[in-house]
């Protein structure tokens, strides 16, 4: 399944290092950081759970493929995607490990949480929101109506898997519904988020997995 292949090189981001992120100068500085401030408020220390819907566009075969589901995520570190549709697999770690589980192939990939997530990597900023300031230069772009803010993040150390991530926030409540990401092969992965619910509660149980007998386990460190 296209999806899940689409969703590892998402998680998969280039390692980032620390250092202090680029905007733009004047007025444009000033707003970015209106929108930035209003994202770390709506998300910093909240638990939340959103309908995701998932497009992927693999430009090189010409394919394009869809998924459905549902995230929870609790900061800092823990967050668990489940599929739906078309087949349903789970994406689980609690900001140590990591487990990816597929029933239908009766197999889960196992790994290291901050070697995928770590730094804001991938979709790990959505359970640690000061990782945009920190990991990424940021910038405003121009906004193509009046229901959103446009941000594109790129790496500090940008690699051919992740080159950049554009995110729109919504223009009254800040919140994140669509993130784009792009790879060096002109790949693109399109997220849209809605139906969140903040404030829910989220025991840390969820956000651990135990694998059931009879199941292969698969190391990421393979791929």
């Amino acid at each position: 399944m296209l999806g899940l292949k689409k969703l590892i090189i998402f998680v998969l981001a280039a390692t980032v290092p620390w250092a202090v992120p680029v905007v733009r100068a004047g007025a444009d500085a000033a707003d970015l950081n209106k929108v930035l401030k209003g994202i770390e408020q709506r998300y910093a220390g909240k638990v939340f759970k959103a309908s995701f819907f998932q497009e992927s566009m693999l430009k090189a075969m010409n394919i394009t493929d869809t998924a459905e589901g549902y995230l929870i995520v609790k900061p800092p570190g823990k967050m668990r995607w489940e599929y739906t549709i078309p087949d349903a697999q789970s994406i689980i770690t609690d900001g140590r490990s990591m487990w990816i589980y597929r029933p239908a192939d009766r197999q889960v990939m196992v790994g290291k949480s901050p070697a995928f997530f770590g730094e804001g990597k991938g979709a790990g900023f959505l359970s640690d929101i000061g990782q945009i300031r920190k990991s990424f230069n940021v910038q405003l772009l121009p906004a193509q109506n009046e229901q959103y803010h446009r941000l594109k993040l790129i790496p500090l150390k940008a690699g051919p898997e992740l080159t950049d991530l554009i995110l729109s926030v919504s223009w009254n409540t800040f919140r994140i519904d669509q993130v784009v990401t792009h790879n060096a092969y002109g790949d693109e992965t399109r997220i849209i988020l809605s139906d969140y619910q903040f404030g829910i509660q989220a025991e840390d149980a969820l956000f651990t997995f135990t694998i059931p007998e009879g199941v292969d386990v698969v190391q990421m460190e393979q791929f």
